[in-house]
């Protein structure tokens, strides 16, 4: 059975990747590793959870070698909104820890997942269908981070026979746990806040389009990725891929339409403005289908259905 170490855990991909990769491969082949103290003693309730800075190669490569770990999920990411407030630290610490991420891969011989982004696009690449392969020349700190990213794993697979892969995630849209600092947070604010006070702000302008993706279907886009035949991958690092797509005002309209009562508003963040316009639309997923058969299984109807029982549920047991 595989063994997989899973750095940056504590994420809002990661708090529910870790017990979905335990489903996977058994619950003591799964190591969680995390930077903050309280992260790590909270996941270790539930998993192995080691203490780890990804930007220290050497306690990393320990880790590695100590649990015989044969893949590397890396999601050590500072996202794109908090990406900008601080351009240097993003770069720091995303390409930091893909870097170590990557030599260590090479060294131990492990298959390595990165996730990329949408950020990867940027004002010049086509909005609706966008290409798998296209113009990507992107508009924020973040989204660079991830273009250097995906040309970094194709470049150690090519050079060194790195099993490298990697999706390009559009927005996440999770019951598992707030967001932390990316442009598509309204998505899942919105749920938390409709049901315990009945009102939402938002900051992104109500006509910005951008893909979107449960949770679940995202989680099973890592596994299926990861366990694909690798003579039938052409892109790897990265593929686009996709469920659904709508605008803060749809969304809210869509919510209105099972609480009456729901009622928002509008105060604009520039920074996530310009953010959201120079993402795409609607990306065209056909290749990740064609290459490892990728078939989201959720849609915005139940996605918005299952997130509202699930956020009331957490509200009444005081969990927000």
């Amino acid at each position: 059975m595989k063994k997989i170490l899973v750095v940056g855990a504590g994420g809002q991909i990661g708090t529910e990747l870790v017990p979905h990769l335990q489903k996977v491969y058994g619950e003591d082949n799964v190591i969680a590793a995390e930077v903050r103290d309280e992260v790590v003693k909270k996941l270790s309730e539930k998993c192995i959870a080691i203490k780890l800075d990804a930007l220290d190669f050497q306690g990393y490569g320990e880790a590695v070698k100590k649990y015989g770990v044969d893949g590397i999920y890396n999601l050590v990411a500072l996202l794109s909104a908090k990406g900008e407030q601080n351009p240097d630290l993003a770069w720091k610490i995303n390409m930091g820890a893909l870097l170590n991420s990557l030599n260590l891969a090479r060294e131990f011989k492990c298959a390595l997942f990165t996730p990329s982004s949408i950020g990867a696009f940027g004002s010049n690449t086509p909005h609706q269908m966008t290409p798998q392969d296209t113009i990507m020349r992107p508009d924020t700190i973040y989204g660079v981070c991830k273009v250097s990213g995906e040309l970094l794993s194709d470049y150690y697979f090519k050079r060194f026979g790195v099993d490298t892969r990697s999706v390009r995630f559009p927005g996440i849209i999770s019951n598992g746990c707030l967001p932390g600092g990316g442009t598509t947070d309204y998505a899942v604010e919105v749920f938390y806040e409709v049901v315990k006070n009945g009102k939402y702000t938002c900051t992104v302008p109500q006509d910005a389009y951008m893909d979107m993706l449960y949770m679940p279907d995202a989680l099973e886009a890592t596994t299926q990725l990861m366990e694909a035949d690798p003579a039938k991958l052409v892109h790897r690092n990265s593929f686009n891929i996709a469920s659904m797509s709508f605008t803060p005002e749809q969304l809210f309209q869509e919510i209105k339409k099972r609480i009456p009562s729901f009622t928002w508003d509008y105060k604009i963040d520039p920074v996530k403005a310009a953010i959201a316009a120079s993402w795409p639309d609607v990306m065209d997923d056909s290749c990740a289908r064609n290459e490892w058969g990728w078939n989201p299984k959720w849609g915005l109807q139940d996605m918005i259905t299952d997130m509202l029982k699930v956020c009331e549920q957490k509200v009444k047991r005081g969990e927000y």
